[in-house]
């Protein structure tokens, strides 16, 4: 159902459902969390939970969107505070993982699903378009409020390359055990300087092909 389509009151049971669904995700995981179980939860019918969400799916969707606005509201100080390009990838990159933490627990299956190249829940798929193009917009401020200087060509790229590059950091994550997750940190910490390096030496001409070259497999996974 189209959220602008919604009353006052259709919003708060849609908010609802979503809730309840995230809390059962969190609890039995994804697969044991039916649409009948999320219905109760919410002290809905499954008929009145199936009028907002069609599926799962739907709701995962939702909590795509939802997630994506809590990054960017996460990112909001360090894109304030920072023109320093490493600063402010670290930071953004590091706020994805502080706002999926709650999650970690049903993340393992969830992207178990969203890993199959067919399934809506890929990060990939035409119904993850909305929080995907959010997504890379955000990386697109990263880049805009910089003081990085760099070719022309990977600038264009560049949000693409950092969400793919947020993307390998959420697998990581997904299968950190360490205490807090601080592995996944202390990766970003690590990667993330040798990326802006990378970014840097793009006006070198004897890195040239090689960025050419990596900007042709952004595209390919664009299309």
């Amino acid at each position: 159902m189209s959220e602008a389509a919604l009353t006052p009151r259709a919003e708060q049971t849609r908010a609802a459902i979503t809730e309840a669904a995230l809390g059962l995700f969190r609890e039995r995981g994804y697969d044991a969390a039916t649409m009948r179980a999320i219905a109760q939860r919410a002290g809905v019918s499954t008929g009145n939970a199936y009028y907002y969400f069609s599926s799962k799916e739907e709701l995962i969707q939702e909590f795509y969107t939802r997630n994506q606005a809590a990054h960017l509201a996460a990112s909001q100080e360090v894109l304030a505070s920072q023109t320093d390009l490493a600063a402010r990838l670290a930071g953004t990159v590091r706020a994805l993982v502080d706002v999926q933490m709650p999650y970690h627990s049903f993340a393992a299956t969830l992207y178990k699903h969203a890993a199959e190249p067919a399934s809506p829940l890929s990060p990939f798929s035409p119904q993850s378009s909305p929080a995907r193009v959010a997504a890379i917009d955000l990386y697109r401020e990263v880049i805009s409020g910089s003081t990085a200087r760099m070719a022309s060509p990977v600038r264009e790229q560049l949000p693409e390359i950092m969400w793919l590059y947020s993307l390998g950091i959420t697998l990581f994550w997904v299968h950190d055990s360490s205490a807090g997750c601080r592995k996944t940190y202390q990766l970003i910490d690590a990667t993330v300087p040798v990326i802006v390096q990378l970014i840097s030496a793009s006006r070198l001409p004897v890195l040239r092909k090689t960025l050419n070259d990596l900007m042709g497999v952004v595209d390919l996974l664009s299309t």
